[in-house]
């Protein structure tokens, strides 16, 4: 069997992962952290292309990787028009509708498809991307909001919370397709999400400011509020809110949770109130969802870095544990994703999608 060489790039709201797979073997992986107080220096989340590129550089040069025989460029997907599930070939009309963010979510995954482009010009290898946060497949009801014409939209951590979902299904020696799931992506973004037998039919668009607020993002608010104390703020500074300086962020000045949890760890006042309440609201996220399935719940999937605190566990645990059986997946699984899926294309097993550059929804007739 070919050797494949594949780079796999992860910019996420808090960090930038990347690895280095050879066929489905692990050879590299690092993960940078980017405190908000560095990010917010920059205008726009694209501003920090260049930023972000330096960690590329930096990855390559301490673990002496030889790129010019780079197979694929395996890169997260952002914002662009939405898609149904699966792995796209990356080209220069997803790359700039992710760039102007044409699926309307301003978070940092606009950023994969542009770094894969500069490795690209640099190394070559074709370059895809695979389940990206703008993959849509809410039933009608969802999309229904209380102002005509706007529709609430299909935004989330789709790689990593359909790849955990398979995994628990396997696990469970069952098929995706087969289970009613509730899956929650908590980490630097929080998403919640109601899987009905295979498919995404509900949940909350954290990087538009809905659903609980993280240690970056504001979550959600009374338009009464924004209107009374945001707005006369300028339009970067409101979309930061609910990408990078919002949340935890905006209460102690930094998104760093090992920090902040320290100061829960030594029962800070306001640190144990506002990490009490940022669970508090995932719960009431879940207990939405479950409603969502009509109480018809196979499981709850907890994945994302902060799942390595106990304590989120055990509060999700006391307040949903009635309603299924609750699995733990610390961390995420977004990286061997997107290098299998890629390997799965190169081996001919897995046809590419073609982006369109319309969305897989638009409007009710």
């Amino acid at each position: 069997m070919k050797q494949y060489k594949i780079l796999v790039i992860n910019p996420g709201s808090t960090s930038t992962k990347l690895s280095l797979f050879v066929n489905e073997e692990h050879q590299f992986t690092t993960d940078v952290f980017h405190d908000s107080s560095v990010l917010k220096t920059f205008a726009t989340i694209n501003d920090q292309l260049d930023y972000r590129m330096e960690v590329v550089d930096k990855f390559i040069l301490d673990n002496q990787i030889d790129l010019h025989d780079i197979d694929a460029i395996a890169a997260r997907g952002g914002p662009s028009y939405s898609v149904s599930g699966g792995t796209y070939e990356i080209k220069d009309q997803l790359i700039q509708d992710t760039r102007d963010s044409k699926g309307g979510l301003y978070h940092s995954s606009m950023l994969g498809v542009q770094m894969a482009k500069r490795i690209h010009d640099t190394y070559g290898g074709r370059m895809f991307m695979s389940d990206p946060t703008v993959v849509d497949e809410y039933s009608d009801l969802a999309r229904v909001t209380g102002i005509d014409g706007i529709y609430r939209r299909a935004i989330c951590h789709a790689l990593n919370l359909k790849t955990v979902a398979r995994k628990h299904a396997h696990s469970m020696h069952k098929k995706y397709e087969d289970l009613n799931l509730i899956v929650c992506h908590i980490d630097g973004g929080i998403t919640i999400t109601a899987h009905e037998k295979g498919k995404m039919i509900d949940g909350n668009d954290g990087g538009g400011g809905d659903g609980p607020f993280t240690p970056t993002r504001m979550g959600s608010i009374a338009i009464t509020d924004v209107v009374r104390y945001l707005w006369d703020k300028p339009k970067e500074e409101m979309m930061n809110l609910c990408s990078c300086t919002g949340g935890l962020s905006n209460y102690f000045g930094t998104s760093n949770s090992t920090e902040i949890h320290k100061l829960v760890e030594q029962r800070d006042p306001k640190a144990v109130r506002v990490w009490n309440a940022m669970i508090y609201q995932v719960c009431k996220s879940i207990g939405s969802m479950a409603t969502v399935l009509h109480g018809k719940v196979d499981g709850i999937l907890l994945t994302g870095g902060l799942m390595r605190f106990q304590d989120v566990y055990h509060q999700i645990y006391e307040r949903c544990g009635w309603i299924a059986p609750i699995s733990v997946y610390p961390g995420e699984y977004e990286q061997e994703a997107l290098a299998i899926n890629a390997l799965r294309v190169l081996l001919n097993e897995e046809e590419v999608k073609e982006y369109t550059g319309k969305p897989v929804w638009d409007g009710f007739e």
